[in-house]
């Protein structure tokens, strides 16, 4: 459960990443209104979880095609 955000759960790593990028520098510069900043890092927490589900998804994923490529492994 990366985000419970239809319009976020549809973007791909790259759009998620990049909108997050952009909010990690508005948040840095200090400019916008409380209310605003707490949206911005609102909106920040719930790309980068997207991203990190993700990620997560894309490791498992090279896992597992190693894994039928080379065999159990022996340790």
């Amino acid at each position: 459960m990366a985000s419970d955000n239809p319009e976020i759960s549809a973007l791909g790593y790259e759009q998620a990443r990049d909108e997050l990028v952009g909010i990690v520098r508005a948040l840095e510069s200090g400019q916008a209104p409380l209310e605003d900043t707490l949206a911005l890092w609102e909106r920040g927490e719930a790309l980068a979880a997207h991203c990190r589900s993700i990620l997560d998804s894309a490791q498992q994923r090279l896992v597992r095609v190693q894994s039928s490529e080379t065999g159990p492994r022996e340790d």
